[in-house]
């Protein structure tokens, strides 16, 4: 009787553990870095915007914000994206509880930076991060996908249909539209691209769009950012889906049509 008594206890424990060892570690936010790279930017401007991230990271207002959450740890990943299924993951899904932890994550930032790639589709970005929020092994009280970008989806699937996808799983999706000027901007990309992501990229609860108008401030922006990401902390309201208010979504489509046909005119 005290041997099936033991077995019986020691199978519970083991099923205890084993429970434990699957859970998912809880965090305050998963945080999805998404980082556009596609062609119209540059070396130069790729260059800025990681170590724009980094220096971010790498800031006392950040950690700050990660040691005041209410659980005091976050998950994080940065993935850079262009066209669709061009994605390309810099960072994986990395736990920072410490300033040594977040100090890492920056570093590795700096290391090497990769050339552009062809195309820009926030659309495949959204799917991607969605996909990549069921696979780590984090639980987050907030799930946020934090998207920059110089341009207006113009590749694979329209962009209120993955949006819509991420806000039913309730998913928080905020914006940095970049918003510097240069010849790709002049041909490829729209005056109102914060409108556009307003409009068209970002929602659920408390989300929110930071325009970065010159490089100078990408910084800065990132880091404010940041903050607010990881200080939101109201688990209780409801995720929303906003209606694009007459705003034609599909701005960056039509131009990217509009763009072949000219260069295929005599």
């Amino acid at each position: 009787m005290l041997r099936v008594l033991a077995l019986f206890l020691f199978s519970l424990l083991t099923a205890t553990g084993l429970a434990a060892q699957n859970e998912n570690l809880e965090v305050d936010v998963e945080l999805f870095l998404a980082v556009d790279v596609s062609r119209s930017m540059s070396p130069f401007e790729l260059e800025i915007q990681r170590r724009g991230y980094a220096a971010a990271l790498g800031s006392d207002e950040v950690k700050d914000a990660i040691g005041g959450g209410m659980i005091g740890r976050i998950a994080l990943t940065y993935v850079e994206w262009a066209g669709q299924g061009s994605q390309t993951v810099i960072i994986p899904w990395t736990l920072i509880d410490t300033n040594e932890q977040a100090d890492e994550v920056a570093d590795k930032l700096t290391v090497i930076f990769n050339y552009g790639m062809r195309r820009t589709s926030i659309s495949g970005a959204l799917d991607y991060a969605v996909e990549a929020f069921e696979l780590n092994e984090f639980s987050g009280l907030r799930r946020v996908i934090d998207i920059s970008g110089d341009g207006p989806n113009n590749h694979g699937l329209p962009v209120l249909g993955a949006r819509d996808a991420a806000l039913a799983k309730g998913i928080i999706i905020n914006g940095l539209p970049l918003m510097t000027q240069d010849e790709f901007s002049s041909r490829w990309g729209i005056p109102d691209l914060d409108v556009y992501y307003r409009e068209c990229v970002i929602g659920g609860p408390g989300s929110f769009v930071v325009p970065v108008l010159s490089w100078d401030q990408f910084a800065e922006a990132v880091q404010r950012k940041l903050v607010l990401e990881i200080a939101e902390n109201d688990v209780s309201a409801q995720p929303r889906i906003i209606p694009a208010s007459g705003y034609d979504c599909l701005v960056g489509e039509k131009l990217w049509q509009r763009n072949q046909r000219d260069f295929s005119l005599p």
